[in-house]
């Protein structure tokens, strides 16, 4: 059987609507603690892993493919396909300060983020002295703690921005969610990925004309 990887948190309930939508029927997963679930048929194993370890997870070959954020693939790039963009998991990557104005430090810009490498990257660009903080928890407390002038966070509606009084002063990149597959698994299991790549493939297509 083919082995699919997927995210807990904001992206399982979506890509477990794909799968269904594509004929892979699996039980009701989001209410389990079971994190090995087989397909009704018994085609398809999935594994329920931290969004973080499901490229680690496919790379190595512990799945033949997943879904997961493209935020997480430009932070840690893998050895992977990305072979399809999927229509959901839209969320951006963005700059925010507090409310009341960035409270700047003597000395290199302190940036606050989960994500130390894209922020490394583009503020790199700017010619100017940073220094990333990185958190993977709380972001949004960083500047009220003082020990960050601004956060580098993801922000889909920005209401935890607002809760957290900071607003967004410029936004990075626009991502959503990847299926990616194992090298190995296309070029030895082809015809099995490429059945069920070309399920989720006309499932989106379908869902996008309607939208356009």
């Amino acid at each position: 059987m083919l082995t699919f990887a997927l995210p807990k948190g904001r992206l399982l309930e979506e890509s477990l609507g794909l799968l269904k939508r594509a004929g892979v029927i699996l039980g009701n997963i989001t209410d389990s603690r079971k994190l090995v679930h087989l397909s009704e048929d018994g085609s398809i194993r999935v594994l329920i892993l931290r969004a973080k370890d499901v490229p680690t997870f496919v790379q190595n070959g512990g799945a033949d493919l997943g879904i997961v954020g493209e935020d997480l693939l430009l932070e840690e790039p893998k050895d992977i396909y990305e072979v399809l963009r999927l229509p959901f998991g839209h969320c951006r990557l963005v700059v925010a300060e507090p409310e009341e104005g960035t409270r700047r430090s003597r000395g290199p810009l302190r940036i606050a983020t989960k994500y130390p490498n894209i922020t490394e990257r583009f503020f790199s660009q700017k010619g100017i002295q940073f220094e990333v903080i990185p958190l993977y928890g709380s972001v949004e407390l960083a500047p009220h703690a003082a020990i960050a002038d601004l956060i580098v966070d993801l922000v889909s509606t920005g209401v935890t921005l607002k809760e957290n009084r900071l607003r967004e002063i410029q936004t990075i990149d626009a991502f959503s969610a990847r299926l990616i597959v194992n090298r190995i698994s296309f070029k030895t299991r082809y015809c099995e990925v490429i059945s069920l790549l070309n399920k989720l493939r006309k499932v989106v297509d379908e869902e996008l004309a309607q939208t356009t």
